[in-house]
């Protein structure tokens, strides 16, 4: 008989500190103040008090209700409000307020649009480097359902990073992201390379019941399409709905999974138990 892995306490490197602090109490307001949407609080992410207390936060444009319902995911499912065109200036008006000099941007799937939130996409791009001189940028997009003309703009903009995560091995890549293909992702990845973007960037979630020779397999799938930087996390059952947490993988696996994706040629690798996809983002810019 399996073990309940609800009746596991969790280790201790899982315990979370409770937010505080005048960083994070001054990025908490401007996002409220600016009417903002972040992963941070949507996601429900664990480091929120550690990158809001650094002053920064991962900002989610196209609101915050998404179109797909994938297995892992706290973000709201159901059909999104009407784009706001106003947004991309906001955003850059925001970015210049909280005194950013590396801004993460992600957005919810907007499957209801022709140009799958693209436009907005390119917009709020090209408006934060009109206001916020200087500042560079990580894109954390969806795939675009793998339309070429909506990705393009994306590629034109060239963000110093693009990234697309791939969250889980090829097995289970159709029961975590329901919606999504694992192949598709892969060759985003591997155009938005080809297309000229400098720095690209992908994540996997472990703890979902995947093997270490499956990861050891996405990592070099994710090599073969060229990508730069690679993320590995804890992956952590938000809500009784989602998928359930198979098993705590130990630091040690964590490092040896680093040191293996150094060895494959990533440029850099964050492993460990809470890492997510934007953390320590601004050190993926930087030319090695």
């Amino acid at each position: 008989m399996s073990e309940d892995i609800s009746m596991i306490r969790k280790p201790d490197w899982l315990k979370i500190q409770i937010p505080s602090g005048e960083e994070y109490s001054e990025v908490k307001k401007n996002i409220k103040e600016n009417k903002l949407h972040t992963i941070c609080e949507s996601g429900n992410c664990p480091n929120r008090n550690e990158c809001w207390g650094r002053g920064t936060a991962t900002i989610m444009i196209l609101g915050n209700i998404c179109t797909r319902s994938c297995g892992f995911c706290n973000v709201k499912t159901g059909n999104p409000l009407q784009v706001d065109i106003a947004e991309p200036m906001r955003v850059a008006e925001s970015v210049k307020k909280m005194g950013l000099s590396h801004v993460v941007m992600t957005s919810v799937d907007r499957d209801d649009l022709i140009d799958g939130g693209s436009i907005i996409w390119a917009a709020t791009i090209r408006a934060i480097r009109k206001v916020c001189e200087g500042v560079t940028m990580e894109t954390l997009i969806p795939d675009f359902q793998g339309k070429q003309e909506n990705l393009q703009r994306i590629i034109n903009e060239k963000p110093e990073v693009v990234s697309h995560n791939i969250e889980t091995v090829r097995r289970l890549s159709r029961q975590v992201r329901v919606q999504a293909r694992f192949d598709r992702s892969l060759d985003v990845l591997k155009r938005l390379k080809d297309g000229g973007i400098d720095r690209t960037k992908s994540g996997i979630m472990l703890g979902l019941g995947e093997t270490n020779e499956e990861v050891l397999e996405a990592m070099q799938d994710l090599r073969k399409a060229e990508v730069d930087v690679l993320t590995l996390g804890q992956y952590l059952q938000p809500t009784k709905q989602h998928l359930p947490v198979k098993r705590y993988v130990k630091i040690a696996e964590f490092n040896e999974l680093r040191d293996a994706g150094l060895a494959m040629g990533f440029t850099f690798v964050e492993s460990g138990p809470m890492v997510r996809s934007s953390y320590h983002a601004e050190k993926h810019v930087k030319k090695v």
